[in-house]
């Protein structure tokens, strides 16, 4: 696919772009995080055009993000919504992390509402790297890219 970047797709971060790199994409994952599933509720939100939401609501879905499921309001026509897939609900970290690079290095006087907690506890969390074998925290200075071949442990 690889149609935003045409980059090389052995790359994790190219292949994530070609779905999520798109302006509004991550806004709308956001709100469907935040409980969103319906056209409206993603508009009236977010203030984006009819034209651009149906467009990035299809990609998403294209991209296994979101699913369309068919609901009826009483007394209404059936319409379709929007659902995270497991992918969609995975995005969760991504935007986790953003969020926490945002409140770091591009601070404001203003107060999100937006939070990520902890489901039982309702503890605010933070964003951290975890080595997959130990589960060891690596702290954020001690992190690197590195390219080539690696083992996958």
């Amino acid at each position: 696919m690889l149609g935003i970047l045409g980059g090389d797709e052995r790359c994790p971060i190219a292949r994530s772009l070609d779905v999520l790199g798109e302006k509004w994409t991550l806004m709308i994952v956001r709100d469907a995080l935040a409980g969103s599933t319906r056209f409206s509720q993603f508009q009236q939100s977010l203030g984006i055009p009819r034209e651009v939401l149906t467009a990035r609501l299809g990609s998403l879905v294209e991209g296994g993000v979101l699913e369309r499921t068919a609901y009826k309001p009483e007394g209404g026509r059936v319409r379709e919504e929007y659902v995270l897939t497991d992918a969609g609900r995975d995005l969760s970290l991504v935007l986790l992390a953003l969020g926490g690079w945002a409140d770091r290095h591009r601070r404001t006087d203003l107060q999100s509402d937006l939070r990520f907690v902890d489901a039982e506890t309702g503890e605010p969390v933070e964003a951290a790297a975890v080595t997959r074998v130990a589960q060891r925290r690596v702290p954020l200075g001690d992190l690197k890219a590195v390219q080539g071949h690696t083992s996958g442990t």
